[in-house]
């Protein structure tokens, strides 16, 4: 017990500081978004190695704000092509479910809908951060349930996102086609 005390007046007691982000750089592939930093001593990155990764994302963005955990799927990439992975060999997928569904809403969709009683900003700010993404090679996944719990039609959603019947059904099929689940 009086170690707990100890350690908890110790993290009180310690000032918070804002992290380092100057280190944190975008690129090669998405120059707009998806920053990551240099690691200097690293040794788990085999030279022939090559990733078929799947990202799941539930939770919605942040009111007004690009989402972060879609971001994700960009420093995943830009990471890992910046340390000499041939870009060849990444092959990555985004499956979204739950209240995310609606931040793949197209900006048409986007400006018709109402968030909370009050009308959505004319734009998602996702939108044009996904279509680049779409466009390099990422496989956006929609639950199909989540569509439908949502109100969400296909011809809502943003140009190149897939509809499955759900987000358990994406996942598996992904798994079987060598995708592992990334936990973040």
């Amino acid at each position: 017990m009086r170690l707990l005390l100890t350690t908890a007046a110790l993290f009180i007691a310690t000032p918070v500081t804002a992290q380092d982000m100057s280190a944190f750089k975008t690129g090669p592939v998405f120059e707009e978004f998806g920053p990551h930093a240099p690691v200097e001593s690293m040794t788990d990155l085999p030279a022939d190695v090559s990733f078929s990764v799947a990202f799941d994302v539930a939770d919605a963005a942040s009111e007004g704000q690009r989402h972060r955990s879609f971001e994700s799927v960009a420093r995943f990439i830009n990471m890992h092509v910046a340390n000499g992975v041939d870009p060849a060999q990444i092959r990555v997928a985004l499956v979204v479910h739950g209240k995310a569904s609606l931040d793949l809403l197209s900006n048409e969709a986007w400006a018709a809908r109402e968030r909370g009683g009050e009308a959505s900003p004319d734009v998602n700010p996702s939108a044009a951060m996904l279509r680049t993404m779409i466009d390099y090679g990422v496989d956006l996944v929609l639950c199909g349930q989540s569509a439908a719990a949502n109100g969400i039609a296909q011809d809502e959603l943003i140009e190149g996102v897939r509809m499955s019947l759900s987000a358990m059904t994406a996942h598996a099929v992904l798994q079987q086609n060598g995708y592992t689940v990334n936990p973040f």
